[in-house]
């Protein structure tokens, strides 16, 4: 299950028990404070503690007190012009706290974002749960034979039930020798910290993540983008989601220049003026290596 009964007792209390504050607050995150979004088969997001808002990336801009006498327009135009040109200090003045419970493949991937503040269930003192990550089979592929970082067409049939059965019977044996390593039932048992290693990457954990939000959204630039892996874009996306709520200005301005917008070099720019002039360019005119022009061809759609 994605949260365990007494998490869903902890977070029915803490939603039943507003504090009054003097500090900025966000009402599209207020709602989601504390709700867990489930991700994956046992898997979930939720929103732990938040700091500042679109008016605090303007502030921070700005250096004043206050709101200001900027009008709302004046902001959004502001935060466009910050993401536009790169800034990066005045998003790091909104930070985000989350508790998410992922695969332990997923962490390692995504624990590779260095610029975060992370602390994890610790195995040494305490007991994983049995939940496993058992992908769905619309997701069970093959390897991709252009990208050896990627996945190709789908296993069907009997391939990808011989695939999922392996997957399920590995993951319940590794747990059955964990449990019988650290039980101390006629036996002094393993330590945990040792029984651990026997356990599978798909087995989850959670972790508390915090980021400020220039961070996070390089995080989700790479995360949510479509050649990110399934298992960890999926958990972007619901991020997403929560940060368009939180910062609407500026998630739409991240989605217009980052996500929805591309960086050419200056090869590809040349070869655009090029186009626009009526020259033929061709992967072999245009300078670059067979992989940079399938890229620019498949950004020039």
């Amino acid at each position: 299950m994605p949260l365990s009964p007494e998490q869903e007792a902890e977070i029915a209390d803490q939603r039943a028990t507003p504090q009054p504050t003097l500090r900025a607050v966000a009402p599209g995150m207020e709602d989601h404070l504390y709700t867990a979004y489930p991700v994956l088969d046992h898997g979930f997001v939720r929103v732990i503690d938040y700091m500042g808002d679109d008016a605090a990336i303007c502030q921070a801009a700005r250096v004043s007190y206050g709101k200001g006498t900027k009008s709302v327009s004046n902001d959004e135009g502001l935060i466009r012009y910050l993401m536009r040109h790169w800034h990066s200090t005045p998003f790091e003045m909104c930070e985000i706290k989350l508790h998410v419970k992922l695969p332990v493949f997923v962490a390692r991937q995504w624990i590779r974002h260095r610029t975060a503040n992370v602390n994890e269930y610790s195995a040494r003192y305490s007991i994983l749960d049995r939940e496993f990550y058992i992908p769905a089979p619309e997701h069970v592929a093959a390897q991709s034979t252009v990208n050896n970082q990627g996945r190709g067409e789908l296993l069907e049939g009997a391939e990808a039930a011989r695939v999922l059965e392996i997957l399920k019977a590995d993951s319940a044996r590794a747990y059955d020798n964990y449990e019988a390593m650290i039980s101390d039932d006629g036996q002094q048992g393993l330590a945990r910290e040792l029984a651990r290693m026997n356990l599978p990457a798909n087995i989850y954990t959670q972790w508390y993540w915090k980021v400020d939000l220039h961070n996070l959204f390089h995080f989700l630039r790479l995360r949510a983008d479509a050649h990110a892996q399934y298992e960890i874009r999926v958990y972007a996306e619901e991020i997403c989601k929560l940060v368009a709520d939180w910062v609407p200005f500026a998630y739409r301005a991240f989605e217009d220049y980052r996500m929805g917008g591309a960086t050419l070099s200056a090869t590809a720019l040349d070869c655009i003026r090029r186009m626009v002039k009526g020259e033929e360019v061709t992967q072999e005119n245009s300078g670059m290596s067979k992989g940079e022009w399938r890229e620019f061809m498949g950004v020039l759609g």
